[in-house]
């Protein structure tokens, strides 16, 4: 039943078909050991995976690996002996004592964060910060903060905040692309897809104003619809469908409708250079968009639109701030582990309402996509057969299929890696994958983490195990914002 051989053979036993999702589980053994592997029934008990000793804790050692759906056994092989953890769920069966979890699925709608419920006594922090640590970190030094250095900390950041406008964001040159909401869906698609960027603002002539936004979340819930409801929608028709038809449509795909079953009217969410950036980043978390339009109103003329304003240029700003006083900001010396920041893998025996998800590269585009809408994130991580990051598939990588109406291929068929090699090959501009797959580490500083969200084109960090690239976790320039301003 157990591997006899101490080399791991992954490629011998994998047990998830191609395009099953996969939810990372951190295995921890903290009964020390000279060497620690892990098998189960996820692996079929072919191959043993190697686990990590943590530094500065010589009897932890921890491993992150993917598993599929559902109810799972498993063991450690610790020094040349099978051995269970009486701490953690067990039963006996016919080989013997096995550990057991089970594999959650993903829930139909899920918070943007989910803080763990552990608060570390032997840190001095706010109560009110849910601690998001792995289970090795419950038994690491943590770093020591007093309530009184959050509050400072936070409360200066604020201040730089409201003492700056939006007008510091634009740009000493640059464009801004608006569309017409009468353009047909299609050549907005394709109009975006040259641009090089997922969304723009829409202007209403008739109106004589902006009325809203298209983003790469329309055309995933089109795509969508074309692959699951074909007689609704087609791709004929998204040559004559217009934007604006296509949003009204959408209030009824999501029953945003009236008492008469009109679609409600929705504000465009925008911003005057002259609001304080503190007030545009909270803006930007409060309604969960990417961007907020920076626009000029003067009576009598049409509104000018000036600039596209999104956490990215708000986190630059700070980072310039900061760069200069580094020593009166204590948080951000903290590591990343030891604040509530980010999505992290769940351990055994967590309860948790959002399983940490991820595809490997064979997984069909059609479930890419569906993960993305039902699970309420921006971004998958994609892991090769070894469970280490390689790629990261996020909403704007939808774009890419307007090269060469790749859209009309069947979404099923076409898997991950695919998609996101006709990106590379199609949009030079669109980036290496060492560029588009932008990582940290858990003992990383919250200084260093915001230093590289705020570089062009990084929207979220994913988290690794230090030499095997294994997914821990992931955090976002929306979790660094809740932080900063909570």
């Amino acid at each position: 039943m157990f591997a006899s051989d101490m080399n791991p053979a992954r490629d011998a036993g994998r047990v998830t078909t191609a395009g099953a999702v996969l939810f990372p589980i951190q295995f921890t053994w903290p009964h020390g050991g000279r060497s620690v592997f892990l098998s189960g029934s996820f692996n079929r008990w072919t191959e043993l995976v190697p686990m990590s000793q943590v530094e500065g804790c010589p009897n932890v050692f921890q491993a992150v690996y993917a598993v599929p759906l559902g109810c799972h056994e498993y063991k450690f092989f610790v020094d040349g002996e099978w051995r269970h953890d009486e701490r953690q769920p067990h039963k006996t069966v016919e080989y013997g004592i096995v550990n057991t979890f089970d594999a959650m699925p993903i829930p139909a709608e899920v918070p943007l964060v989910h803080p763990r419920s552990e608060i570390l006594n032997n840190m001095e922090v706010d109560n009110g910060l849910m601690h998001r640590v792995s289970a090795v970190t419950l038994n690491q030094a943590m770093p020591r903060i007093s309530e009184e250095d959050v509050t400072a900390s936070r409360h200066r950041i604020a201040v730089y905040l409201q003492a700056h406008t939006a007008y510091e964001l634009l740009p000493e040159s640059g464009k801004v692309v608006a569309l017409d909401v009468a353009l047909p869906i299609k050549q907005a698609f394709h109009i975006l897809s040259e641009q090089g960027i997922p969304l723009a603002p829409l202007w209403d002539f008739r109106r004589g104003k902006f009325v809203g936004v298209i983003t790469a979340s329309d055309f995933i819930l089109i795509l969508r619809e074309l692959v699951n409801n074909r007689s609704n929608l087609t791709e004929e028709e998204l040559e004559t469908h217009s934007i604006a038809a296509w949003k009204e449509g959408k209030a009824y795909l999501k029953g945003q409708v009236d008492g008469h079953g009109r679609p409600i009217p929705k504000e465009l969410i925008y911003a005057s250079p002259s609001e304080n950036l503190k007030d545009v980043a909270l803006k930007i978390l409060q309604s969960g968009v990417a961007i907020v339009p920076i626009i000029h109103l003067e009576d009598g003329l049409f509104p000018q639109l000036l600039h596209l304003a999104s956490l990215a240029g708000i986190l630059k700003c700070i980072c310039r701030y900061v760069k200069h006083c580094p020593s009166s900001l204590p948080i951000l010396q903290l590591p990343i582990y030891a604040i509530p920041l980010g999505t992290w893998v769940p351990r055994i025996g967590e309860s948790t309402s959002r399983p940490f998800a991820m595809l490997r590269l064979t997984a069909s585009l059609s479930s890419a996509l569906d993960m993305l809408v039902e699970a309420h994130v921006s971004s998958i991580p994609i892991v090769d057969d070894n469970d280490s990051l390689v790629d990261v598939y996020c909403r704007s990588d939808i774009m890419a299929l307007a090269k060469g109406r790749a859209y009309t291929h069947n979404l099923n068929e076409m898997t991950v890696h695919q998609a996101l090699q006709l990106g590379l090959d199609s949009n030079p501009p669109y980036g290496t994958r060492s560029q588009r797959c932008q990582m940290c580490l858990r003992t990383d500083t919250l200084l260093k983490v915001m230093e590289q969200l705020a570089n062009p084109g990084v929207r979220r960090l994913v988290i690794v195990e230090a030499g095997s690239n294994r997914v821990e976790g992931i955090t976002s320039l929306t979790d660094i914002f809740r932080f900063l301003l909570g």
